[in-house]
């Protein structure tokens, strides 16, 4: 499975950016979404690689703090493509931020035999300045 992040750039504080996430394997498009935890993290240069939101098994958003309330996680309904409707950007906002399918959607899913989720996108940089 390979997952496809678009959407990052340069902006200024205070402006916004969508992040998108497409899921594939052999070029066509998969729900890996549908059994793996779409999620979205970030790296800035000298930090550790940090989880910035997730869509939890109830359907709804888990943000960390530094970014609640600016962000926004979404999924489509086939569960192929999520998104990261990013506002009022901060100049600390500013990283590589990687798409993941990173584990199982929910416990039921758990039990899936010979289920895999560890995929991850190539990253895209934000860069937010002053």
């Amino acid at each position: 499975v390979l997952l496809l992040e678009s959407g990052g750039g340069s902006v200024q504080a205070g402006g916004s950016l969508k992040l998108s996430c497409g899921a594939s394997e052999n070029g066509i498009p998969v729900n890996v979404f549908s059994r793996c935890r779409p999620a979205w993290y970030r790296q800035a240069p000298g930090l550790e690689r940090e989880l910035v939101s997730f869509i939890n098994p109830g359907g709804t958003g888990w943000y960390g703090d530094s970014v609640k309330g600016r962000f926004s996680i979404s999924e489509d309904n086939d569960k192929r493509s999520m998104y990261l409707q990013m506002n009022s950007l901060k100049t600390e906002d500013t990283a590589v931020y990687y798409c993941a399918a990173d584990r199982p959607r929910s416990s039921a899913h758990l039990r899936l035999p010979g289920l895999k989720c560890d995929y991850w996108g190539q990253g895209t940089q934000v860069t937010v300045s002053s």
